[in-house]
């Protein structure tokens, strides 16, 4: 024991060896009486020596006891009368101990054993611990905010021995104020009647001002309740400026003006959408500006009926309830037309790509665009990684024709092809997670984009001409309606016009759905063409042991809501059959939706569908999955098909909850 206090205490060892050595060599040289003296002074000093350094470490131990005990009352003292609320826990969150100020910010209450998790939800624990954060800002204990900073202690040599102090800080006067500041800050609103025109068309003469002034009432009314800087800059277009406190209301209430909206009845035949996009959280008026307008054309993007709020790189999307109405018009296909026409005979090769595992809509898009542009003599490739198996009749005819002897790529491929001055073409996809090869897409300088699905938040950025249009049934319809102004006359061989007309009955189900006056147009245009819809009918077709695969899925299925669930038999790994099962259980009497499972390898892959009243689309989109109202689809890795349906279900749930109000 004695021995921790040695550090205090100077050495005199080797000062006595020194002495020693003399000694030894007085009587070494034969100097006998005086070593003889020499060595009972030395004994005598050695006696001395050890008593004093003895009487001396007592003396030290004393003063340290007694400064430790000092100290420990200080320290003591100091940590229960510390200015700052102060906690004491454990590295699982435990509090151990916690000084008198803390005490007063719980009023009381005993929390000693308790997690601090219980009075500081925000506070990351596992953060702190790991030393990735030593600063917590804002964390709301009872109805105050505080500033948490951390320091971790070792209470022993072993390094899970650890406890984490907590000091904190009161900055509740700061955070209202800059809440209030936020709260203040001006919002800007944008809002489109997106199907305003067809609307009022739609309607008796006499009638139309009525459905009008039933509009601009409406939206008038809902400003005043914003406490809302309101301009009407187009028939169908407003403006607003309102503070953030408004918005964050209607946040809560899901934009309930889209629904006030869509029940306006004055003998209009079709339901008024609105699509409303919100800037906030920029620097400027003019930063919150673009990013309502980048929101706006989202919400369009997508369907319309809808508002989404863009909060910087954050997007928060509500509504989307409405099935998307036709509303193109022939003028804005005709001047895409003719703007590819250009970029194309501007190019030097051009190059058709569409998604991952690409569909016969995306592969009829391809071979429609192929055979335009071989008729504009530029030289053209298709890339084509991985073929889908439900394009294996159609791909094979297809490359039966000799225009298509070398037409087919696969991206690896593209290189040696390609230069500063080619075109790339994508078609069916406009999201950078879906496309066949990301890595190609950017290789480019040229990019057009060609689709139908409604807008995602990673579109492909930078490209030269964008067309979109969700509101067609399918890529394929986009395509041929593109035909007739992009060539004088598209004489387009048979198999080219059966792949364009076999993509529109894929995505519409043999014209069940999301069919309109257009899509039928583009129809009677193929067939004039040569596509012969018994030729057709052979691409979809399958074998009886592809047949009872289908039927042992369809058999797994549960019914909840009115939603059909099933899931493949380990045995099956198809994407195709998991889509034809999602299509049948549609059959079956009162089905509204249906989603099949299939686990190949380590992914999961979810095939959603329905008639129309239950938005699949929006469902898988909180699974990162999109696609359509009717039909959508979602991919999931490392996780369990029992993972896989509870995340599915608390989506449904969420979907159904938020359709109620």
């Amino acid at each position: 024991m004695q021995d921790n206090y040695n550090y205090f205490i100077t050495s005199n060892k080797v000062y006595m060896v020194i002495i020693a050595v003399l000694v030894l060599l007085l009587i070494l040289y034969g100097h006998i009486i005086i070593g003889s003296i020499a060595i009972a002074l030395y004994v005598l000093l050695v006696i001395y020596n050890i008593k004093n350094t003895k009487f001396r470490k007592n003396e030290w131990k004393k003063f340290i006891e007694d400064f430790s005990s000092k100290l420990d009352v200080a320290t003591t003292s100091t940590l229960v009368k510390f200015p700052f609320p102060l906690v004491i826990i454990k590295v699982t969150g435990d509090v151990l101990w916690y000084n008198q100020n803390f005490s007063f910010i719980l009023e009381g209450k005993d929390i000693l054993g308790q997690n601090i998790k219980n009075i500081a939800r925000d506070f990351n624990i596992k953060q702190a611990v790991n030393g990735k954060e030593s600063v917590f800002k804002y964390i709301k204990i009872k109805d105050k905010y505080y500033d948490i900073y951390t320091n971790i202690v070792g209470t022993s040599e072993k390094s899970r021995d650890k406890i984490v102090i907590l000091y904190l800080y009161d900055v509740t006067k700061s955070h209202n104020m800059v809440s209030s500041i936020n709260a203040n800050k001006d919002t800007i609103m944008l809002m489109e009647v997106d199907n305003f025109d067809d609307v009022v068309k739609a309607m008796d003469e006499d009638d139309r001002p009525l459905i009008i002034a039933e509009i601009e009432r409406t939206i008038n009314i809902y400003a005043q309740s914003l406490n809302a800087m309101i301009r009407k800059y187009e028939s169908n277009k407003y403006i607003l400026c309102i503070q953030n406190k408004y918005i964050e209301k209607e946040m809560e209430k899901k934009f309930e003006i889209l629904d006030t909206v869509r029940e306006i009845n004055m003998g209009n035949k079709l339901a008024v959408t609105l699509s409303i996009g919100i800037g906030r959280g920029g620097a400027t008026p003019l930063e919150n500006e673009k990013y309502a307008v980048s929101a706006k054309e989202l919400a369009l993007g997508r369907g319309g009926d809808q508002s989404v709020v863009k909060n910087g790189d954050k997007l928060l999307f509500y509504g989307g309830k409405a099935k998307e109405v036709e509303k193109r018009t022939k003028v804005k296909a005709r001047v895409v037309a003719q703007a590819l026409v250009d970029i194309i005979n501007d190019s030097n090769n051009i190059f058709i790509m569409g998604h991952i595992k690409p569909d016969i809509d995306c592969l009829g898009a391809a071979v429609g665009l192929h055979s335009v542009v071989s008729l504009l003599h530029k030289e053209c490739h298709i890339v084509l990684n991985n073929p889908n198996e439900s394009t294996k009749l159609i791909l094979a005819k297809i490359k039966d024709e000799k225009e298509y002897k070398d037409v087919f790529i696969h991206s690896r491929d593209c290189d040696d092809k390609m230069d500063k001055n080619s075109l790339l073409i994508i078609v069916d996809v406009h999201s950078e997670g879906y496309v066949e090869s990301m890595d190609l897409v950017n290789k480019f300088g040229r990019i057009v984009i060609i689709d139908h699905h409604r807008r995602t938040t990673d579109l492909i950025k930078g490209s030269l001409l964008s067309y979109i249009e969700p509101y067609a049934s399918s890529t394929s319809e986009l395509v041929t309606e593109m035909l007739p102004y992009m060539v004088e006359k598209p004489a387009i061989k048979t198999i080219e016009a059966e792949a364009l007309l076999a993509g529109i009955c894929v995505d519409t189900k043999n014209f069940y759905f999301k069919t309109g006056v257009r899509t039928f147009e583009a129809a009677s245009f193929l067939r004039r063409l040569g596509a012969d819809t018994i030729e057709i009918k052979k691409f979809f077709s399958y074998d009886l042991e592809a047949y009872l695969k289908r039927a042992e899925i369809i058999k797994s299925a549960n019914i909840y809501n009115n939603i059909a669930i099933a899931v493949c038999p380990k045995q099956i790994e198809s994407i195709l059959l998991a889509a034809q099962a999602a299509d049948e259980l549609l059959n079956i009497t009162g089905i509204q939706a249906s989603f099949v499972f299939v686990k190949i390898k380590d992914e999961i892959f979810i095939s959603g569908r329905s008639l129309g009243d239950i938005n699949v689309q929006v469902i898988l989109e909180t699974l990162g999955g999109g696609g359509h109202i009717t039909m959508a689809g979602a991919k999931l890795e490392h996780i369990t098909i029992d993972d896989a349906l509870l995340q599915l279900k608390d989506a449904i749930k969420k979907y159904v909850k938020e359709s109620e109000k």
